[in-house]
Formats: structure tokens, sequence, C-alpha cells
């Protein structure tokens, strides 16, 4: 009987920020599950997405033998810390009966009158190749885990913030609670309290 009525009661110690702390805590430890569950479905989204999105690029592009018809350059990379790549100008034909001519990437050795292979869409033009599975993978885990740290982070501020309201809280309770109960405690008179007061 005596259990059952201190189970229901509570911890007398317990006060309600340390309530509240427990709280925040278990719900940034669901706002990490959930971070995790989000992060995987969203990595996974994005990798069925990429690959199909690669599977229909494979279908409209194509493989041919250009031959290279001037000398080889440098062009300034696709991005402004890229590395630059060799270029050439290069003929072929695609399909069989009609000609093109662009400037493509073309390996740093490469002559003129070399044979080199071009990607090229259903029109003849040149093209990038279909996104292979290391790509697609790098996106699929890049979407994933930034979707983690990214609702980590959010959930993690808030539960610091609220966790420092908590802070403010329980500080000015144990300092309201301590200017009442210090005077008595240390024999010291309260402010406006005569020698023969109680």
């Amino acid at each position: 009987m005596y259990r059952r009525r201190k189970r229901t009661r509570g911890n007398p110690l317990r006060r309600a920020a340390d309530r509240a702390r427990t709280r925040m805590h278990a719900a940034f430890a669901l706002t990490c599950l959930l971070a995790v569950i989000a992060g995987v479905a969203l990595g996974r989204a994005t990798w069925t997405d990429g690959r199909r999105a690669a599977e229909d690029s494979a279908r409209h592009r194509h493989t041919v033998t250009a031959t290279t018809v001037g000398k080889t350059a440098y062009r300034a990379g696709d991005r402004p810390s890229g590395p630059p790549s060799t270029v050439a100008t290069a003929t072929w034909y695609y399909p069989a009966h009609r000609t093109h001519t662009a400037t493509v990437r073309v390996p740093a050795a490469t002559r003129s009158g070399d044979t080199i292979r071009v990607w090229v869409d259903d029109d003849g033009r040149a093209a990038t190749a279909p996104p292979d599975q290391a790509h697609i993978a790098l996106n699929a885990a890049a979407a994933g885990v930034g979707a983690l740290a990214a609702i980590v982070l959010v959930g993690g501020a808030a539960v610091t913030v609220r966790l420092r309201i908590v802070d403010a809280r329980s500080a000015r309770a144990w300092a309201a609670e301590w200017a009442d109960i210090e005077p008595f405690w240390s024999g010291r008179l309260r402010p406006g309290q005569g020698a023969g007061d109680d």
C-alpha cells in the first residue's frame, strides 16, 4: 500500500524543471530516430529516381566513333574549381547519313585524325554520358545524409533553446526559494525584520 501510494505521488525531489529536461532529452532522441528514418527514405527515393532517370537517359544516348579534325586545346572546367579539360573538333555520322561536327572532350594525347568514342543523343548531337551507378549512389547518399543532418541540427537547436529556458526558470525559482529559506537557515535577519520579530 505504501509503495503504491509513493509511486503515484512521484519523487518529491524531482521538480518540474527535471521533468521538462527528461522530456526534452526524450524528444531529441525521438528526433534523431526520425532523422535516420527520413534520411534513409530520402536516400532511397533519390536512388530510385536517379536510377530511373539514368535508364531513361541511356535509352536516348548512343556512342559513335568520331574522327578528330583539329588540334587539341584546353577548356576551363565545368565548375570554377574544376580542372581544365582537353577538347578537339571531331566529326561523326549519326544516323548513318548525317554528318556532325562539334568540339568534344578527348584524351590529352589525342592528335588530328585519331578516332575516339563520343556520346550523342537521338539526333546525333554531342551529349553527356548517362550517369553511372557510382554517381547515382553518391547523390543518394548525399541526399540522405543531408536530410539526417538538417533534422538533427534543427531538432538539437530547438531542444537547446528549450533547455536554456527551463534552466533560466529553474535558476530564478531556486533564487526565490533560497531568498525565503536562507535567513532562517543562517539566522541572519531578513530585510525589514526587527530583532524581536518572528
